[in-house]
């Protein structure tokens, strides 16, 4: 929900926001927390950061980060729930002012020019020298549109455990698993004997005792629960979801990624 935060001599209308932390931050920013904090130029501190995005009077499109994560937090929260909240960041939690957005945002606030990038040099208290922002491109399979259809399956995630057989398994009798699914696994492995930078693995509620489980890697993502079987997405199998039943290996797996996992506080 729209809402206006003045800083410095200018005006952002606020149009949504998003937490990057450890536990939860853009998948389409990297496999991992640092990796997604050094596509914004930030450093990835443990506390995290909260990123605002919204429009200049002019219609330009900002990205505000600030380190008061609890108070995005509060709005994120206070939004889902379907209130109102006015976001006002104090600007001195501002840490960075980036042109453009990372994210697809399908609403603009009203009363100004249509979202459009800043003008080189246009500031909001911040430096635009360099490229704005963009989303990643919805046409093309690469390593963004994976973890996003990563995200989407964990989101979604009795719609797509309906399309698999309640009898997949781990590795059908007789036979090896995909090259790929392979791979995954191994590299996943790996993980338990040498751990991998701060939230590639995270752990976020699911029903009962079980966790909902994301692990990303070079090329791969993978979703599952901790009480269920996983799905593998790959950089090189285009638009493709391999489902891994649970078998003799699976779940002795998932439940020591899990304890490796980050989980939001």
């Amino acid at each position: 929900m729209p809402a206006t935060e003045e800083s410095g001599d200018e005006a952002l209308y606020v149009l949504t926001a998003v937490l990057l932390t450890p536990a939860q931050f853009p998948s389409v920013l990297g496999d991992d927390y640092p990796e997604a904090c050094a596509v914004l130029g930030l450093e990835p501190y443990e506390t995290g950061y909260g990123l605002v995005l919204g429009q200049d009077g002019g219609g330009a499109r900002w990205t505000v980060v600030t380190d008061d994560v609890s108070l995005v937090a509060c709005a994120i929260a206070t939004w889902d729930c379907g209130m109102e909240y006015a976001l006002a960041i104090d600007d001195r939690t501002v840490v960075a002012s980036l042109p453009g957005w990372p994210l697809a945002v399908a609403v603009a606030a009203p009363g100004v020019p249509a979202p459009h990038d800043p003008a080189p040099g246009a500031e909001l208290g911040a430096d635009a020298s360099r490229a704005p922002l963009t989303p990643p491109d919805s046409e093309r399979w690469g390593p963004a549109q994976r973890r996003l259809g990563a995200d989407e399956i964990a989101l979604q995630w009795a719609i797509w455990r309906e399309q698999v057989d309640s009898d997949v398994t781990f590795v059908a009798p007789g036979e090896k698993p995909h090259g790929g699914v392979r791979r995954v696994l191994e590299e996943a492995r790996g993980y338990l004997a040498s751990p991998p930078p701060t939230g590639r693995i995270r752990s976020a509620f699911a029903s009962g005792d079980a966790r909902t489980l994301r692990a990303d890697g070079p090329g791969w993502s993978m979703v599952a629960r901790t009480d269920d079987i996983a799905f593998v997405l790959l950089d090189d199998a285009p638009g493709e979801v391999l489902p891994v039943g649970r078998g003799p290996e699976l779940p002795e797996l998932l439940t020591a990624l899990d304890k490796l996992a980050v989980r939001p506080h």
